[in-house]
C-alpha cells in the first residue's frame, strides 16, 4: 500500500468542526445523567430530540461555512476601502428592489469589518413638507460620500421610479421627469475629475421566496418591525412593480450607469456575489491573486440582459416573471 494522502488545510478544518460541533451536541444527553440538570438544563433535555440534534448540526455548519467562505471577499474590502482613502476616490452603492429582497442583511455583510470611520449608510425616512418642496435629489446629493468614502444607500433617489408610483406618493408627471432627468444627474457626479464610482444593484427576489419571508417577518417578534405599509401590500402589486422594474431598466440603464440585478432568492450567494461585483469596480493595491472574483452569471444580471429574460418570459408566460 502506498502512503496515505494528506487532507488539505481546508478539508481538515471542515472536518474538525463537522466533527467538534456534532460531538458537543451528542454529548449533551450524557452531561445531564453525570451532572445535576439545572433548570434550563431539564428545559433543554425536554425540547431537544434526536432530531433537533441533526438540524442544530447542520444549521450550525452552514452558518459556519457561509461566514467563512465571506471572509476572504470581506478582507479584499477593507484593502479597496484603504486605496480609495489614499486616493481620494469617492463609492456610492445603490441597494434598491422588491421588499424582503435581501438588501439589509446584504449591506450589513459587506460593511462587518470595514473601517467606520470610512463610511456610511444611508436609510433616509419620507421627505418631510420642506424636502418635499425640494429638488427629489438634493436629499440623497447631500449624503454624498467625501473624499475617501463609502455611501451605501439602503433605498436611493430610485424610490421615485419604483415604490412611489405605485404606492401614490408622488404624481406622474413627478415620476415622468424623474425618469428624464436622472441619468444626466449620475453622469455629472460619475465624471467629476473621475473621483466617483457609482454601483447601482437592484436585488430580485421571486414571489413565492418574498411570500415566505414575508410570513416570517408577521410571525416572528423579532422581525415584525421590518413589516411596512408597502410590505403589505408587496404580493398583491406584484404585477405593477414588475412594469415599474422594465421601465427603470430601460429608462435608466446606461453604458456609463448600469444596473446590475442580484438574484436574492439564496441569501448567502447573492451577499458573495455583490461583494464580488463591488471589488470588481475598481483597482487596488494587494488584490489577491487566489481568489476568484469572477461573478456568478446566475446570480449577477447586467440590466440589458435583464431586459430580454424578462421580454422572453412575458412571450413565454404572458408575464415577466421577475
Amino acid at each position: 500500500m502506498g502512503p496515505k494522502k494528506k487532507k488539505t488545510s481546508s478539508q481538515a478544518e471542515h472536518l474538525g468542526s463537522t466533527a467538534i460541533i456534532r460531538k458537543v451536541v451528542h454529548k449533551l444527553d450524557k452531561n445531564f445523567k453525570t451532572h445535576a440538570p439545572t433548570e434550563k438544563s431539564r428545559k433543554i433535555l425536554t425540547i431537544l430530540k434526536d432530531r433537533h440534534k441533526e438540524e442544530i448540526v447542520e444549521a450550525t455548519l452552514l452558518k459556519y461555512y457561509n461566514s467563512e467562505e465571506l471572509k476572504p471577499y470581506q478582507a479584499e474590502l477593507i484593502k479597496m476601502q484603504a486605496h480609495l482613502e489614499k486616493t481620494g476616490k469617492k463609492m456610492i452603492i445603490l441597494f434598491d428592489g422588491r421588499d424582503a429582497s435581501g438588501k439589509g442583511g446584504t449591506i450589513r455583510r459587506v460593511t462587518r469589518y470595514m473601517n467606520e470611520k470610512h463610511y456610511r449608510v444611508e436609510a433616509l425616512g419620507k421627505p418631510n413638507d420642506l424636502q418635499k418642496s425640494e429638488l427629489h435629489m438634493k436629499r440623497y446629493i447631500e449624503r454624498f460620500p467625501h473624499a475617501g468614502e463609502i455611501v451605501l444607500f439602503d433605498r436611493s433617489w430610485y424610490n421615485r421610479a419604483m415604490v412611489e408610483p405605485v404606492m401614490g406618493f408622488c404624481t406622474k408627471a413627478q415620476y415622468l421627469r424623474f425618469l428624464k432627468k436622472v441619468t444626466t444627474y449620475e453622469e455629472n457626479f460619475i465624471f467629476d475629475a473621475g473621483k466617483t464610482i457609482l454601483l447601482k444593484l437592484y436585488f430580485s427576489v421571486s414571489k413565492e421566496e418574498q411570500a415566505k419571508r414575508f410570513e416570517r417577518r408577521q410571525n416572528d417578534p423579532l422581525r415584525q418591525w421590518k413589516l411596512s405599509e408597502v410590505d403589505l401590500q408587496a404580493q398583491n402589486l406584484w404585477d405593477e412593480f414588475t412594469k415599474k422594474k422594465k421601465i427603470l431598466l430601460q429608462k435608466t440603464h446606461t453604458d456609463t450607469s448600469k444596473w446590475y440585478i442580484i438574484r436574492s432568492d439564496d441569501k448567502h450567494m447573492a451577499r458573495r456575489e455583490t461583494m464580488k461585483l463591488i471589488l470588481n469596480s475598481t483597482k487596488y493595491r494587494g488584490r489577491s491573486r487566489s481568489l476568484s472574483f469572477k461573478v456568478d452569471d446566475d446570480i449577477v444580471i447586467e440590466g440589458k440582459r435583464e431586459l430580454k429574460l424578462m421580454k422572453k418570459q412575458k412571450k413565454q408566460y404572458g408575464v415577466p416573471l421577475s
